[in-house]
């Protein structure tokens, strides 16, 4: 027996839809449900097995589908126009969709569903990154580092305006859960978070279309998506989220994410399907193609690099992680091939470079609210044109080490 739950809304199908549920010997209609909270409170009990609603509900989104899922409930959709339902079915993870005018075989639908038989109705559309214009879909660069301001951020920001220098278009995303500092490091002044504007665009299904709204400009080839107003909203993006963002933000050019500095699991995620702070940061690493991991060049600095480096070893399956040495000075006493020896102890990265402590051009920056490029050239912006460099194939930096 199937127990199946219909969220009614007045639709002129939905007499005839529980007229063809209640008649099937195979099936039990539970509940006639009043909106998207009637339908998940009542899911949460365990009991059904289907949810039959149509396909522009108030307040259906991805969100809602992954929670119904996560109580063993499957969602099939009966709509107007199938295709457009389709579409929006690959979006938000439906198990199906349903014409209208064939509503009066819900109930073998819902059957079908619920067998082992090959599904009749279209899968969510699995879409593979690629660029607008066919060719092959830009590379995501996720900025990374332990705690303690390695310079995480102005790492970010610098190599994001590097690519663009170079022609190359770059979405700069900042998501940091602790709080995204890359609007004040630029001096953008956003009452409205593009990051959170962008997973609510994931949660509708429409991400892909409208993306560019939640973009702020700052020149010809670099665009910004800016980070959580405040610490405590980090669980309004959803696991899968930024994923997603990044799939669509790299269809356009290069994607540079500045993250958070915690890998750390937390054990309430393992109750239920909460979310988890720092899974953000954790999503960000596992989608990008490299990883910079960013670490002050003192002594306490070193040593979270050493076990920054360590830990994404154990959490990542085979990270390609960059290290980069922030703020070397010679007063340290370090000599450079030492310190890239010590951390090619602590796991295998594909190579150790170093940015020289030049506080004037990083002050001039963050004075004016603009990118290190725009401040005029200096031994930092040098050292970061030869990162990317590196990270382009081009041949070694003259300040890159390797063991």
């Amino acid at each position: 027996m199937i127990v199946a739950l219909l969220v009614s809304t007045g639709a002129a199908w939905e007499s005839a839809a529980l007229a063809a549920l209640t008649a099937h010997p195979g099936v039990v209609v539970l509940k006639r449900c009043v909106d998207v909270d009637d339908l998940l409170a009542t899911a949460s009990a365990g009991q059904a097995q289907v949810a039959v609603l149509g396909a522009e509900l108030s307040g259906l989104d991805a969100t809602v589908v992954a929670d119904l899922h996560g109580h063993g409930v499957r969602v099939l959709a009966v709509a107007a126009d199938a295709d457009v339902a389709r579409t929006r079915a690959g979006h938000l993870g439906l198990d199906g969709v349903l014409e209208e005018d064939r509503v009066d075989v819900v109930a073998d639908v819902v059957t079908g569903l619920m067998s082992d038989a090959p599904p009749t109705l279209p899968a969510p559309v699995a879409t593979e990154a690629m660029a607008d214009d066919g060719g092959p879909a830009g590379r995501v660069v996720a900025v990374w580092g332990p705690a303690g301001a390695p310079g995480r951020t102005t790492i970010a920001v610098a190599l994001a305006a590097e690519l663009a220098r170079r022609r190359l278009t770059t979405v700069l995303l900042d998501a940091d859960p602790y709080g995204g500092a890359v609007a004040q490091h630029l001096g953008v002044l956003d009452e409205v978070s593009g990051l959170l504007s962008a997973a609510r665009l994931v949660a509708g299904g429409t991400l892909a279309e409208r993306f560019p709204t939640v973009q702020r400009r700052l020149s010809d080839r670099l665009r910004l998506v800016t980070g959580l107003p405040r610490p405590d909203r980090w669980s309004e993006v959803r696991p899968g989220a930024l994923a997603e963002i990044v799939d669509v933000a790299r269809r356009d050019g290069q994607v540079v994410i500045d993250t958070g500095f915690s890998l750390e699991h937390d054990p309430a995620a393992d109750f239920g399907a909460r979310a988890q702070r720092n899974g953000l940061t954790l999503e960000a690493l596992e989608v990008a193609d490299d990883i910079v991991v960013v670490g002050s060049a003192d002594p306490v600095g070193l040593a979270r690099l050493a076990r920054a480096v360590s830990d994404a070893h154990d959490v990542l399956a085979a990270p390609r992680l960059r290290v980069v040495v922030n703020r070397m000075r010679p007063t340290l006493g370090w000599r450079e091939v030492d310190v890239a020896a010590m951390l090619d102890g602590f796991g295998s990265n594909v190579g150790v470079h170093f940015l020289p402590d030049d506080q004037a051009a990083v002050d001039r920056a963050l004075v004016a609210g603009r990118t290190l490029l725009e401040g005029g050239e200096s031994p930092l912006t040098r050292a970061v044109g030869a990162l990317v460099d590196a990270m382009a194939g081009a041949p070694a930096a003259a300040r890159s080490v390797r063991r």
